[in-house]
């Protein structure tokens, strides 16, 4: 089963009723996981720190990345709320810790899994304490390449994750992420290079891409959901709103049910279909017992009951053992 995503991150603009209301909508959709974003703004950038050019576009132009970041803050006591309101609700909580102190901090939610954020890919020190914790980890690659990757995971292994444990998703780092820039087939690419399992973080407009992932063997998507993609906020615009997030669920549920395996075989809701969509070899025209039977008198209509077309050959130049009239089943 693929694994689903919800990233609310910080469409809650820092509001922990709006936090829960993702969460409730995130249930709705059929989501398994609804993800949030944990951090000290004061240890996750510098003071004079500019904003990435989808941050301006969609928020106050005049504020720095701190600034903006301190609104979209949710302080330890909100995130445990958080987790408690999700295990109420029956779906999983999963927060990115972007500094040490959120790290930490998350780890002692006792959560069932860690996800290391795209920005997080070369950080050393990072790597190292969540690989210590012993658990699964997802691993976005946004912004990296392939040998990044591996450092990573070899920083990861070294402090104790264990391969198994290893998801890794292919990400484009762009909100939205333009068509052109996806390339998703690099995630079949870092599967094989990498043996581990694969997934893929959307930011695309729309859900074509997600699914399209889905079909090349992604075991978790991830996307994020918005209740309004017109709210002021960083990743509101790449974000899905309710509506769109449950099609992306039932898309993705009916897609993994359709791959199905790796064997060519009758479905049971064909067979009622096979004798009447099939052929049997049928009197062309009437043909007179002895009569010898060839391509002129014989041919092939539906249904399929009686012999087969397939043995055509053993039919044609043998004579007829009686009387048929048009359209008669053949009789050997």
């Amino acid at each position: 089963m693929v694994l689903i995503i919800a990233e609310a991150g910080v469409n809650h603009n820092g509001s922990l009723i709006r936090a829960k209301e993702l969460v409730d909508v995130a249930k709705d959709c059929g989501a398994d996981i609804v993800k949030f974003q944990s951090f000290k703004s004061n240890n996750l950038v510098i003071k004079d720190t500019k904003k990435a050019e989808y941050q301006s576009i969609n928020t106050n132009n005049e504020d720095s990345q701190l600034e903006m970041l301190s609104k979209l803050e949710l302080t330890s006591e909100e995130l445990l709320d958080l987790k408690n309101y999700c295990t109420s609700k029956n779906i999983e909580f999963l927060s990115t810790a972007f500094d040490l102190e959120s790290l930490d901090l998350i780890n002692k939610m006792n959560l069932k899994r860690f996800k290391i954020p795209s920005g997080e890919i070369t950080n050393l020190p990072y790597l190292r304490k969540i690989g210590s914790f012993g658990k699964s980890i997802i691993l976005s690659t946004g912004m990296a390449n392939i040998t990044e990757i591996g450092n990573a995971l070899n920083e990861l292994y070294l402090a104790g994750t264990l391969r198994k444990d290893v998801s890794i998703l292919h990400c484009t780092s762009e909100y939205p992420a333009p068509f052109k820039d996806v390339n998703l087939r690099a995630m079949s690419t870092i599967k094989k290079e990498f043996n581990v399992k694969v997934g893929y973080s959307d930011h695309t407009l729309g859900v074509e891409v997600a699914l399209a992932a889905v079909s090349l063997g992604a075991h978790i998507i991830e996307k994020h959901l918005t209740l309004d993609k017109n709210l002021s906020g960083p990743d509101h615009k790449a974000s899905l709103e309710p509506q769109e997030f449950n099609n992306l669920v039932k898309g993705i549920r009916n897609i993994t049910v359709a791959l199905g395996k790796n064997e060519k075989k009758i479905a049971n809701s064909e067979i009622k279909n096979l004798q009447i969509v099939r052929k049997s070899i049928v009197a062309k025209k009437d043909i007179k017992k002895g009569e010898f039977y060839t391509e002129e008198n014989l041919t092939t209509k539906r249904p399929a009951i009686g012999i087969c077309p397939m043995r055509w050959d053993e039919i044609i130049g043998k004579k007829s053992n009686k009387y048929y009239k048009i359209d008669d089943l053949i009789e050997f």
